[in-house]
């Protein structure tokens, strides 16, 4: 059996991840709450964006919201429980049982 290389799978997550920022970041009202949950300046939103453990905080803000995980999903053309799964192969993943 062929071993399969991790970084396609963490390079999608990092993606998903990147359009979910893209879609909090097209709303006013849902950046707004990111933001002040996240504690972060747009300053540091535009640092940080690339960066794994950042990412996966993006994930983790549309993961706690089954109406923003549902939206999110549709647009994305996911379902929902491949964005924790998703999710889960970023750093820093909590542990949702």
């Amino acid at each position: 059996m062929p071993i399969r290389d991790p970084r396609p799978q963490q390079q999608s997550a990092e993606t998903v991840a990147i359009q979910a920022l893209g879609w909090i970041a097209a709303d006013e009202d849902r950046l707004g709450r990111f933001m002040g949950l996240a504690g972060l300046s747009v300053d540091e939103l535009r640092a940080r964006a690339a960066e794994p453990e950042f990412l996966g905080g993006v994930l983790d803000f549309v993961l706690e919201n089954e109406a923003l995980l549902v939206e999110f999903a549709a647009v994305a053309d996911l379902k929902p429980d491949a964005v924790l799964r998703l999710r889960r192969q970023l750093p820093g993943a909590p542990v949702w049982e």
